[in-house]
């Protein structure tokens, strides 16, 4: 597990940006595993911004989100569907038959769940796949207590995680209960996994998933068991780390070629 530690979270982005891009390059068709929230605007917009500017050609790429909530319609304001599509997918040259976010509205949501899983494998599986993290240790929609070698499946929210999704949906009463969500071997299938997380209100969670047991009631604390992870914080998420001088040196004294 590497932990890099940037000023704030616009560096931080740009640093995950720089490292998208340079799989984009490098890689003739790759797959890039996605996710949704505030954490992850700025990385959008740096990467529609690498697209105008720099040329970065996205129509290559496939992508596969981590959830979507059960019951929304892809064009409902609050829908992932919804999410991607004003923040990065319109914005850049992906196609849309390469884009593959969960359906809220499957009729068999089991049997698609497994299609889903099988539609990774087909496309060769994920070469990186960008993560949030919720305050209770959450990644994807994989609660405390999801098992660390879970699939892609239904899930029901905590009380915790609707209430923090309240503002998207003008109210808690109106979050949905259940979402489709990438298990936790599923996400640890991905050839490198990339977390994200800023601000005071993520620093224990940060903690407990970095240097804490490996266990389901944290489970962004499975990443500990991944060979290529990399977790991008700042200066106020890693407040808490209590080896933060030493990720820092680390990351300091890396050798030119180990850099992003």
């Amino acid at each position: 597990m590497e932990i890099i530690v940037q000023q704030d979270s616009q560096k931080a982005s740009w640093l995950a940006a720089r490292l998208l891009r340079k799989l984009i390059l490098e890689k003739p068709n790759p797959v890039i595993g996605l996710a949704t929230g505030n954490t992850q605007l700025q990385l959008y917009k740096y990467l529609v911004q690498m697209h105008r500017e720099e040329g970065l050609d996205f129509s290559r790429v496939m992508t596969f989100n981590l959830d979507e909530y059960v019951g929304l319609s892809p064009d409902h304001p609050a829908s992932f569907h919804r999410f991607m599509w004003d923040n990065l997918f319109s914005q850049i040259n992906i196609k849309p038959e390469n884009v593959h976010i969960p359906d809220g509205l499957a009729s068999n949501i089991q049997a698609y769940c497994d299609r889903y899983e099988q539609e990774i494998k087909e496309a060769g599986g994920i070469d990186i796949q960008v993560l949030g993290l919720g305050t209770n240790g959450h990644i994807g929609f994989n609660e405390p207590s999801s098992s660390l070698s879970s699939r892609t499946r239904i899930k029901t929210l905590t009380a915790q995680t609707r209430k923090n999704n309240a503002i998207f949906f003008g109210g808690e009463d109106h979050v949905p209960y259940h979402a489709i969500t990438m298990g936790i071997g599923t996400i640890l299938e991905a050839r490198t996994c990339l977390l994200l997380a800023f601000g005071q209100k993520k620093a224990s969670a940060i903690a407990l998933a970095v240097e804490g047991p490996v266990t389901a009631m944290v489970p962004a604390s499975a990443l500990q068991l991944h060979p290529q992870a990399i977790i991008i914080l700042d200066r106020e998420a890693a407040s808490e780390l209590k080896h933060l001088d030493y990720y820092q040196w680390v990351y300091e004294h890396k050798p030119e070629w180990q850099k992003i």
